[in-house]
């Protein structure tokens, strides 16, 4: 009989939501804990609302009702904020308190300090976890810390599993409904098919969890996705290795069981390097036709020296080849970078964006350098005195933490804005053919920027406003007032210019002109300093920052989320769709940016300024 005999698993959630619904949490880690434990206890419960604030009651409501004598909590660095408090919310309940996961397991020590923990698990869990569940905390359960004696006890380290096919599936059963959907049946979810990473880039977490590549056989991969195929409902399914091509046979011959089953009904995105991916170029065409869309390629620099410092062993030719690969068979490929090592200055990271572009990328996620507790860029940070802020919830990739040798943390806000503004280079904008299509991309690529900095919990909307307008007026400066492309197919012959203008005050403005110039599209960018009479749509950007601010990260998650569905399952009218045209914050939403639109438009029809 287990000494722990009612389980509750929990994955703290992020605080603060990015809004991307490919990182929303599919509870994965502590579905594989809860399967390595079904058959050894008498219940296993997660809290509903895992994914939002809603949590925290949730998880009261279910310890009030349920059961529960170990409460065992899964925590990223961003996340450890939540998972404390879910500590506290278990001891209130007199639950025995296991905590894991990529935080804990780099500072062990520091979270056993805290009374709402018992016992921490170091590295890979189910083992450890299992043998803790069936006998207690002792020293003879490899791979945990737990306090003894007004000490802190570090059990023998427990090696990574070996052979992974031997790790049972993730219980999926056991997650709540999430917007609709049953706990084994989400519309996006995640695999892995391999853990660790044959490399060690300085930057990464991977090595401290999980060692050395290790990758389960091609048959035990296929018969997890079958579990999760349906023929009915295309899935957004997350290959999400830190590098899913390390072995091209193994790849090769998931495809081919995948294709020969019909196990083809999904979008997948993956992550691998750029080099793998070139070495994958004969079985590229099969990777397309199980489902593969998109490819996340960790590029970081266009500096060579700024790559050797990180260990990132990336050749730039192999990224130039890797994304040509991928237009060639229509996969698509975005490129991962992370401004902000502390060797680099403003000027090399103005170089950025015009990278990313010179690559022939489409699609390209700007970072900051996060130094997560454990790397080698944590220590390297520490020793430089860089490191400017502990607050955990800052710690996900997109809220600067650090600084630089020349650049400090306002600036560093300030690139990631620029590197946003400048990779979008306005090229959207530039394929429209009408004053209000025109005007509808300014204010989607505005927006979006918005969101992405509402992220950090620091910056005012006052502050999102003065971060996209001079953003904006750095890239004027940077490309001297005049963007210019080929016209696309899609583009028709301007009649006449179109006209659109960027308020952030009275006195300040950018004036756009979309013109067409031998057979070339060009957009002129002019700043005002002064009140000036204009006859074109105007966007106010404080209005655009109050709008985009309007609505909950959660609210948009579940819109994103359920948008996810519709994209991957076209002209299909179901309860998705219903769902968000029946949620009143969403409708208010939606009537907030409509007013944001036709009200920018109307100052064109009223010569308003």
């Amino acid at each position: 009989m287990a000494y722990f005999r009612n389980i509750c698993l929990v994955e703290a959630p992020q605080t603060i939501i990015t809004p991307f619904p490919r990182f929303i949490t599919d509870c994965i880690g502590v579905c594989y804990l809860a399967a390595a434990v079904e058959h050894d206890v008498e219940t296993l419960v997660m809290p509903d609302n895992f994914y939002n604030e809603g949590i925290f009651e949730s998880m009261r409501t279910l310890l009030k009702n349920k059961p529960v004598d170990l409460v065992a909590i899964s925590s990223m660095t961003g996340a450890f904020n939540q998972a404390e408090r879910l500590a506290r919310i278990a001891k209130e309940f007199g639950a025995f308190v296991v905590m894991g996961g990529f935080h804990p397991t780099a500072l062990p020590d520091e979270v056993l300090k805290l009374s709402c923990v018992d016992v921490v698990v170091i590295g890979e869990g189910e083992e450890s976890f299992r043998e803790l569940v069936l006998n207690g905390p002792s020293r003879q359960v490899r791979g945990i810390a737990y306090r003894e004696g007004g000490g802190i006890v570090h059990t023998e380290p427990r090696p990574v599993i070996a052979n992974i096919d031997s790790i049972r599936f993730p219980l999926r059963s056991l997650r709540p409904d999430r917007y609709g959907e049953k706990g084994n049946a989400y519309s996006i979810d995640t695999i892995y098919t391999s853990r660790g990473c044959p490399w060690s880039c300085s930057f990464c977490a991977n090595d401290q969890m999980h060692k050395g590549w290790r990758g389960r056989s091609a048959e035990n991969v296929v018969e997890e996705i079958a579990l999760l195929h349906d023929p009915k409902n295309k899935k957004l399914l997350k290959i999400w290795d830190a590098n899913f091509l390390t072995n091209i046979g193994r790849a090769e011959k998931i495809c081919d069981m995948l294709i020969e089953r019909g196990l083809t009904n999904f979008r997948i995105m993956t992550e691998t390097r750029a080099k793998d991916l070139v070495r994958a170029e004969r079985i590229l065409g099969k990777l397309h036709q199980i489902g593969l869309s998109k490819v996340g390629l960790g590029i970081e620099s266009p500096n060579e020296a700024t790559l050797a410092l990180m260990n990132k062993k990336n050749s730039l030719d192999d990224v130039s080849r890797a994304i040509s690969l991928c237009q060639k068979h229509h996969i698509g490929a975005e490129g991962y970078f992370i401004i902000g090592h502390y060797t680099e200055n403003v000027q090399d990271t103005l170089a950025y964006p015009e990278f990313a572009k010179s690559l022939g990328l489409r699609h390209a996620l700007f970072m900051v350098m996060t130094p997560y507790p454990g790397t080698g860029i944590f220590r390297e940070y520490k020793a430089e005195g860089k490191i400017r802020s502990f607050d955990w919830d800052l710690y996900n990739n997109y809220c600067p933490v650090i600084e630089t040798r020349s650049m400090d943390n306002d600036i560093l806000i300030a690139m990631l804005a620029y590197c946003n503004v400048a990779f979008n280079g306005y090229r959207s904008v530039m394929k429209r053919n009408s004053p209000k299509a025109v005007l509808l991309s300014f204010i989607l690529d505005l927006f979006q920027l918005s969101l992405l900095l509402r992220v950090n919990k620091n910056i005012s909307d006052a502050q999102i406003c003065d971060l996209l307008f001079n953003a904006l007026l750095l890239f004027l400066e940077q490309k001297q007032g005049e963007v210019e492309q080929p016209a696309a197919t899609s583009c028709t012959v301007l009649r006449q210019p179109i006209h659109i203008r960027i308020r952030h005050s009275s006195a300040k403005s950018i004036d756009f002109t979309l013109s067409e110039r031998n057979g070339n599209r060009v957009l002129a960018m002019a700043a005002r300093q002064e009140a000036t009479p204009f006859t074109g749509p105007e966007i106010r950007i404080d209005q655009l920052v109050a709008c985009s601010c309007s609505i909950s990260m959660d609210k948009l998650m579940s819109a994103l989320y359920r948008n996810e569905w519709m994209r991957n399952n076209p002209g299909r009218i179901t309860g998705q769709l219903l769902s968000l045209l029946t949620d009143r914050e969403i409708l208010r939403f939606i009537a907030k940016f409509a007013s944001l639109f036709f009200g920018s438009f109307r100052s064109n029809i009223h010569g308003k300024h």
